[in-house]
Formats: C-alpha cells, sequence, structure tokens
C-alpha cells in the first residue's frame, strides 16, 4: 500500500512523465515499479484522468529507450566492466550469474519473454549487447516484446478498472501464461487471416508429390 501511494502522489505531481522516466529508468535497474506504475496509470485512464493512447505510446518509448541504452552499454562496455560497477545500478554478481544462465537456455527468445520474468527484464539489454547480438534482431525481439508487455499491463488498469490491483496481481502471477496464451492468439489469426494461402501451398505440394513418381514411371 506503500508503494501504491508513493505511486499516486507521483502522478498528481508530474503525471505522464512519471511513467517514461521511471520506465527508463528501471531498465537501467535502478528500482522502479513499472508494471505495478504502468497497471495504476490505465487505472487512472478508466477515470478519464489520463489519455489510453498517450499512455501507450509513453510506456512504449520510455521501455525502448531504456532497453536499448542497456544494449550499448553492454556492447561498448563489456562483460567485464558490467561485474566491476554494475553494483551501483543493482547489478550484483548472483544477478548477472543467473541472467547469463537464462540466455544460455533461452537464446535470443528470452530479449522477448524477458518482460515477463521477474528480475530478468532488466538484464537482456546488457547481455544482447555483450554477446553482440546484431542491433536489428535486437530491436525485432526487444521492441515488439515491449509492445505486449506495456499493452498488457496498461491494459490491465484500463478494462479491470476498481478491480486493476487483483487483476494486476493475478497478471503478474501467471504472466508467462499470458504471454503464452497472447502469442497462440497471434499464431491463430495469422493462420486464419493466410487459411487460403496455407491451403494453395499445401494443395501445391501434395499436386508435386503424386507428379514425382508418375514423371520416374515415364522415364523408365
Amino acid at each position: 500500500m506503500e508503494l501504491l501511494k508513493w505511486i499516486q502522489v507521483l502522478f498528481e505531481d508530474y503525471g505522464y512523465i512519471v511513467l517514461f522516466l521511471g520506465l527508463v529508468l528501471e531498465f537501467i535497474a535502478l528500482p522502479f515499479p513499472g508494471e505495478t506504475t504502468m497497471a495504476y496509470a490505465g487505472y487512472l485512464s478508466y477515470m478519464g484522468k489520463l489519455n489510453f493512447g498517450w499512455l501507450l505510446v509513453i510506456a512504449f518509448l520510455g521501455t525502448t529507450i531504456g532497453i536499448t541504452i542497456t544494449y550499448f552499454v553492454g556492447l561498448k562496455a563489456g562483460l567485464p566492466f558490467i561485474r566491476r560497477y554494475g553494483k551501483w545500478v543493482l547489478l550484483s554478481e548472483n544477478k548477472i550469474e543467473r541472467a547469463q544462465k537464462w540466455f544460455n537456455k533461452y537464446g535470443q527468445s528470452l530479449v522477448f519473454i524477458g518482460y515477463f520474468i521477474p528480475g530478468v527484464r532488466h538484464f537482456t539489454g546488457y547481455f544482447s549487447g555483450i554477446i553482440v547480438v546484431p542491433f536489428r534482431k535486437f530491436a525485432l525481439y526487444a521492441y515488439s516484446g515491449a509492445l505486449v508487455w506495456v499493452i498488457v499491463f496498461v491494459g490491465v488498469g484500463k478494462f479491470f478498472g476498481p478491480q486493476w490491483n487483483y487483476a494486476f496481481h493475478l497478471v503478474e502471477k501467471y504472466s508467462i501464461w499470458v504471454i503464452a496464451a497472447i502469442i497462440a492468439l497471434v499464431i491463430a489469426l495469422i493462420i486464419y487471416r493466410c487459411r487460403k494461402s496455407i491451403s494453395a501451398m499445401f494443395s501445391k505440394l501434395k499436386r508435386k508429390s503424386k507428379a514425382e513418381p508418375l514423371s520416374k514411371d515415364v522415364i523408365k
């Protein structure tokens, strides 16, 4: 409750800028409750005090700018620098080793899903730079993941209104399942929209597979 009161006071005094600067700082690994802040901002949108569209834009920009900064820090400074000075932005040795294990296990896809894993999203930008992931590939995963993350948590406040806090904790608890459901839904929509093209492609492959044995018989 104390955290929520603090966020409420910040929004009353500074409005949209709280969301933008807070998310930038969170991705540099400074302590800021980004998800809670986005959900509360969505609730203020439900109340008519803030514009939902602007919240999405500002949260997306804060998130992508923050994670991009960490990418270039990792790219230019490297792992020895992060190990030596990371403690000043709460990047302890244990957290760095944990993030390294996650990266070894999930690879670059961690940049996308890492937003929904507590304590991981703060490191994905740094490690993407450290292992020299090409910027275009990094941006594809990082920015698409940021868009989904922002829509989910700002949307919780917007669409659940007075029940946002309860819904927020449910989403936070089952966030991996939420993102899996969203990905599955997107894939299903793509398949549905492209069903005619997919059907035509399979028909073509089927005709081709039937024609090949025939052609061999003719040659004999």
